[in-house]
Parts: C-alpha cells; sequence; structure tokens
C-alpha cells in the first residue's frame, strides 16, 4: 500500500523509513494558528486533521495517509514554534527545571475513513542557565520545533526524565501509529 505523510518534518519521515515505510512526502499549507478561546485538545485535533484532508484531497483515497502534530503543553497552555529567536530563548527559559507534556495529535485516512488518537509524553528538563540556552540556539535549528528543541539533537543532554515515548517527543509516536494501523487491519509487518 502507498503511504503518503501530510508533513514538512524530515525527522517523521525518517521515522516511518526506520519502521520499513517509504512515504511520499506533500507538505500541507494550512493555518496552525490556535483561535481564541480553542482548548489545546480541540486545537490539537483539528491541526492534525486539517494537514491530513490538505494533502488528502489531492486523489489520494487508496492511499494510507499519515499526518500528525506536535505542541508543548506547560502550565495548561500550549507552546508552539517559536517565531524568533527571542521566542525560542523564552520558551527554552519556561522549560527550565521544569516538567512539561509533549503531545502529538495522529490521523490515519485511508479510503474516506479518519481514525485520530494523542500521545503524551512527561519530560522533565534539568535548570538550564542562559549561557546553556544561548549555546544551544547558536547551534542548533530550532524554529521549526515546538517548545524549540528537538530531544534527538543537543537537547537531549536538557533532558532529566522521561515518561512515555521518545518518539512521540520526536514528532511521530511509533508505537501508537503501529496500533492503530493493526486495529484497521493494516498490519505493516504482517
Amino acid at each position: 500500500m502507498k503511504v503518503v505523510l501530510a508533513s514538512a518534518s524530515p525527522r517523521r519521515k525518517e521515522l516511518l523509513q526506520m519502521i520499513g515505510l517509504v512515504p511520499d512526502v506533500f507538505p500541507p499549507e494550512i493555518d496552525e494558528a490556535q483561535k481564541p478561546g480553542e482548548a489545546f485538545g480541540a486545537y490539537l485535533e483539528r491541526v492534525t486533521i486539517a494537514k491530513g484532508i490538505a494533502v488528502y484531497r489531492k486523489k489520494f483515497f487508496h492511499s494510507l495517509l499519515v499526518s500528525a502534530d506536535t505542541v508543548v503543553r506547560l502550565d495548561g497552555l500550549l507552546i508552539g514554534k517559536p517565531l524568533d529567536r527571542a521566542d525560542a530563548f523564552a520558551m527554552l527559559t519556561r522549560l527550565s527545571g521544569r516538567q512539561h507534556e509533549v503531545l502529538t495529535g495522529l490521523a490515519l485516512m485511508h479510503q474516506g475513513e479518519t481514525t485520530y488518537a494523542v500521545a503524551r509524553t512527561s519530560v522533565l528538563f534539568k535548570e538550564l542557565s542562559a549561557g546553556e540556552i544561548d549555546f544551544y540556539l547558536e547551534r542548533e535549528n530550532f524554529l521549526d520545533k515546538a517548545g524549540a528543541y528537538a530531544i534527538q539533537g543537543r537537547a537531549a543532554v536538557f533532558v532529566e526524565r522521561i515518561e512515555g515515548c521518545y518518539f512521540n517527543v520526536m514528532g511521530l509516536p511509533l508505537n501508537l501509529l503501529y496500533r492503530m494501523l493493526n486495529e484497521r487491519g493494516l498490519d505493516v509487518y504482517g
């Protein structure tokens, strides 16, 4: 079966390839802004599914379409991708010494049916100095990452503890994806 990934994330493509799926990649063009008063769960579901629909409409009815969106939640508020370096610095300062939650909405679309689920992972950061944050921001591409960090990069040293799926923090919860595929009778290892 042809697999289509509705994402601009190279990490998601790499993760799918890691488990043996070779997706065609079509980055969706949608507005990812949170609507005023929109609850985080509703926001995550809306954006995840909108990404898939934006690509699915391009005649991928018989393909398996995968879409995802990852956000960071701290103190009940969503932290998305930073706007610039100053925003990234502020995000990492807020995450310093704190536990936060990484949520990835995952949608599968196949033959007119959509399945949606959310993976949650708790991440505890060590206390970060301004110098550590500056060092990190000068050496990493942080603009396309929720919370301004990539756990698989230099930010790995900031993580004291993780509870949940590591791959979720990277942007694609592989175990959840596998379970969702199996529930739909699409066993990729069968």
